[in-house]
């Protein structure tokens, strides 16, 4: 029996982490419920899972959009009859958030990251959380970076925006954990894989005055194993977390930072 059978996931994020958990989950046989605001790469990563021969709904949607959200939720109750697992993975641009001093930061560009993944994982958690608990089971998934621990130089507003995110998780376990609901972040390094990292690199790299390669070895040298977290430790962390043999995790980080976070 595949590791997540008879469960129906919603994934919030259309980029690719979310594209990578969304066929991960699928191929171990959840039913997929992926949303985006790009439909081009919703139906990339849809043609991707229903050519393995495995189901996936896509739908247009802001995460940042409560009523939305709720609506969404709404139709998945009704097609699926219930929500096991909710994972936000939205992401911003982050050219004007890092890379810049806190004394030459503006309070918009230092609030947005803030505000923008503060709100959106609140409004998707609570979204689940409220029909999880009825159910009596659950699991709410966050990914965030190492920056919620180690809080590097020029990362602005989001060291406080991803360690509010993993506040928020040990919030949702403290008050419905009882009921049978589940939260869990997952922790990484910057993946390489990812087009956000290649971004974030390039501002790093010209913020130390360093080349983008220069700062890609910085930061690998601080991991005990040399190397950074690979795309595909993530979902299968996630499938760990999601499926039933992870059923004892909730409240805290899963940390897959290969010795940087210890």
């Amino acid at each position: 029996m595949k590791r997540l059978e008879n469960k129906v996931a919603v994934i919030y994020g259309d980029g690719t982490i979310g594209g990578a958990i969304a066929k991960a989950f699928a191929l171990e046989g959840a039913e997929v419920f992926l949303t985006g605001r790009t439909v081009i790469k919703l139906d990339a990563i849809a043609k991707e899972v229903l050519r393995g021969g495995r189901a996936i709904e896509t739908a247009q949607l802001d995460a940042l959009d409560e009523q939305a959200v709720e609506e969404h939720m709404k139709e998945v109750i009704k097609k699926a009859g219930k929500i096991d697992i909710s994972f936000n993975a939205i992401g911003i641009p982050q050219k004007g958030i890092q890379g810049i001093p806190l004394t030459e930061l503006s309070v918009e560009h230092f609030s947005l990251p803030i505000t923008t993944y503060t709100q959106s994982h609140f409004i998707t958690a609570k979204a689940a959380a409220r029909r999880m608990v009825k159910q009596g089971h659950g699991v709410i998934v966050m990914h965030t970076p190492n920056a919620s621990r180690i809080s590097p130089t020029f990362v602005g507003g989001m060291v406080p925006a991803w360690a509010a995110m993993e506040a928020l998780c040990r919030s949702l376990s403290v008050e419905c954990g009882q009921y049978g609901v589940r939260a869990v972040c997952l922790l990484t390094t910057g993946i390489p894989e990812t087009p956000l990292i290649d971004e974030v690199w390039d501002i790093h790299g010209k913020a130390q005055g360093i080349t983008f390669e220069q700062f890609h070895s910085v930061m690998e040298g601080m991991t005990h194993r040399r190397r950074l977290t690979k795309l595909e430790e993530l979902p299968n962390a996630a499938v760990f977390v999601a499926s039933d043999e992870g059923s004892a995790i909730t409240g805290t980080i899963l940390n897959l930072t290969a010795g940087m976070i210890v």
